[in-house]
């Protein structure tokens, strides 16, 4: 199961809150299912704590919101076909523009539901990905604004390099940036909000993040990376990823442990089984590699980790039973397994580690420390 600590991420808004200027607002990034955290109890956390709009990267993700009972307002990030603008507006979903097709799809749409569609215009200023030219920003902002079901509320870019320590890009991109916000005010266009920092711009470069700052990673307490501030904000982690132990026994020498004989017990060993797998998001790259944590002692992935089942070599010193709790992400006494440490073993970020855990996998939400939800995506009515 996976437990996933509220306080954690309530904690995580309010460093933020304290951490950047007073009328800076709070976006909380909870797309791809708040980076496999569960996109609706972290969504009403992060409100509950001071956040104030909320950023998915697609239409459904929005919807699944707005059908939970959510009425803040919902940036949709990514890319929004024209045959989706249409739900997106009857759900009060705010809409990325950047192409003219896209801009005269969401005036269309609107048109017919006879409502105002609330748009965010992308500037690409060097990520690479969707977004107008710095130089193209201006008078498309024009069309936008001339229209009459569309209300720019909001125009942004994103870093692409903020959270490495060499600045020298993020300065470039915050240039081309502000030279679009200065050509809007010389002709007497201020938007009501301006963004620009993720959780590595918020943390590293507080005085300069306009109105707005969308907060990832870091609201579910990781770092962007190891070059930033980590004195900046106190982050907490908000996973455990937790199983316990179905079957343990006492393997010779020389037996072969899982697809592939990868491993082959050198004395006699305590070989114990746990049911999870690479279809649980542990990665089969954590083959012989990774660790878990067993009555507060890490001990090692032995074997091929499988489809739905791993093998630990649990030693022989402890007195293990079935039914241990066994944490692979997390804390257990005095040990930790940290997300980036799994992100070091697999040659990838925190963000990739989090958003791979399975949906089959419950999720079991905490306040004060006590359950408040559980989540079972395989079996949706609620738990008794």
């Amino acid at each position: 199961m996976i437990e996933i600590d509220l306080d954690a991420v309530m904690h995580n808004v309010r460093e933020f809150r304290k951490h950047l200027p007073v009328k800076t607002q709070i976006m909380a990034v909870v797309k791809a299912d708040a980076y496999g955290h569960g996109a609706v109890p972290v969504a009403q956390a992060a409100l509950e704590a001071g956040a104030v709009y909320l950023g998915v990267a697609f239409v459904d993700e929005g919807i699944q919101l707005r059908n939970a009972g959510i009425e803040a307002p919902i940036l949709v990030l990514g890319y929004t076909p024209p045959y989706a603008a249409r739900d997106a507006i009857r759900h009060r979903l705010t809409i990325t523009v950047y192409s003219e097709e896209s801009l005269q799809a969401v005036e269309n749409e609107a048109a017919r539901l006879g409502m105002e569609a609330k748009v965010h215009v992308k500037v690409d200023t060097g990520m690479g990905r969707i977004g107008l030219a710095p130089e193209e920003a201006a008078a498309f902002v024009r069309r936008a604004l001339s229209l009459p079901h569309v209300q720019v509320e909001g125009i942004f870019t994103h870093f692409a390099t903020a959270d490495e320590r060499d600045k020298s890009y993020t300065r470039f991109q915050e240039e081309r940036f502000a030279g679009v916000i200065r050509e809007l005010k010389k002709e007497g266009i201020e938007l009501p909000l301006i963004h620009i920092a993720n959780s590595a711009g918020a943390i590293e470069l507080p005085d300069r993040v306009y109105d707005m700052v969308r907060i990832g990673i870091s609201l579910y307490g990781y770092y962007p990376s190891a070059e930033v501030n980590q004195r900046a904000v106190e982050l907490k982690p908000a996973l455990t990823f937790k199983t316990k132990i179905v079957h343990l026994k006492q393997s010779p020498p020389g037996t072969g442990i899982s697809y592939g004989k990868t491993y082959t017990t050198s004395g006699t060993e305590w070989i114990a089984t746990i049911p999870v797998g690479y279809a649980d998001g542990f990665s089969r790259r954590l083959s012989n590699q990774g660790h878990a944590l067993v009555r507060g002692v890490k001990v090692p992935v032995v074997g091929r980790v499988t489809m739905d089942q791993v093998m630990l070599d649990v030693g022989d010193a402890m007195p293990v039973q079935v039914g241990d709790e066994v944490v692979l992400y997390g804390e257990q006494g005095r040990e930790r397994i940290s997300v980036e440490e799994v992100a070091g073993l697999l040659g990838t970020i925190s963000y990739e580690v989090t958003c791979m855990l399975g949906r089959r996998i419950p999720r079991i939400y905490l306040k004060n420390g006590q359950p408040v939800t559980i989540v079972n995506h395989l079996r949706p009515e609620p738990a008794e």
